[in-house]
């Protein structure tokens, strides 16, 4: 069976519209992504054939049978939906361990029930990401900066969910083939020194973004560039990690398969 995994412009995608910022249904959102991946099948009249033989997660079956938008998610929920997001790997212990102690001041008590609402998950999220190359203590002050009181969503300076759907959809527009490397023209075969482009060009286009934010000033838009920029970095940080791990455990598991020593 083929896992239906999310990019994370698509699980961005999916949140805002669970949160009633679209007017995409979720259900259309996973439409749209799965048919993304099944071209080919659909092109040759395989497409039942094709999402028969594709693993369903329940996490995404309860998001299609969601009454209605704003239900908020349990951490089991978040855990399972981050699961999906392609190149991750999410355990429930440390999201407990974060809400309850190392982010618990950043993510704020449940505020839907006993539920978590969109932009908390969003929050997670972003978190998750960032570790790949920053520290809990480094994550904390860099997020603060851009979210302030996380009781108060009127004073950020950009959202959870605003923030994690801009830095992915800035990652997929560098990443047109869909390898997880970003993609980076102009850069010469033979010569040296020019690892400093592809830390322009983030940086640019995390600019680029910032400047469209309305009502804040040079200090604050750079924060945001910045958190952008460091959490696309995170992302193809994050894709190497889980490559590493890949080879990691194939050498583990095949050793000795074949008798030998």
């Amino acid at each position: 069976m083929e896992t239906f995994y999310l990019t994370r412009k698509q699980m961005a995608g999916l949140l805002l519209s669970l949160n009633g910022n679209t007017d995409k249904p979720p259900i259309a959102v996973l439409q749209e992504a799965w048919a993304k991946s099944h071209k080919t099948d659909m092109e040759h009249g395989k497409t039942l054939g094709a999402f028969v033989s594709t693993s369903l997660p329940p996490i995404f079956e309860k998001i299609i049978k969601m009454k209605r938008t704003g239900e908020g998610f349990s951490l089991t929920d978040i855990v399972a939906l981050g699961n999906q997001i392609e190149y991750s790997q999410y355990s429930a212990t440390a999201m407990q361990n974060w809400v309850k102690r190392d982010f618990k001041e950043l993510i704020g008590a449940p505020r839907i029930g006993k539920k978590y609402s969109f932009d908390q998950t969003a929050t997670l999220f972003i978190i998750d990401d960032l570790k790949a190359t920053l520290d809990f203590e480094s994550i904390r002050k860099m997020l603060t900066l851009v979210f302030n009181n996380p009781e108060d969503e009127t004073d950020d300076l950009i959202g959870p969910l605003r923030l994690y759907a801009a830095y992915s959809a800035l990652f997929e527009e560098l990443d047109q083939n869909n390898d997880q490397v970003l993609d980076l023209s102009g850069h010469e075969s033979g010569l040296r020194n020019h690892d400093h482009m592809l830390e322009h060009l983030l940086k640019k286009m995390a600019d680029k973004f910032a400047d469209t934010l309305a009502g804040l000033n040079r200090d604050q838009k750079e924060a945001v560039s910045n958190t952008v920029f460091v959490a696309m970095v995170s992302v193809q940080t994050s894709y190497f990690q889980s490559l590493a791990r890949r080879y990691l455990n194939a050498t583990l598991f095949l050793r000795n398969l074949n008798g030998g020593s």
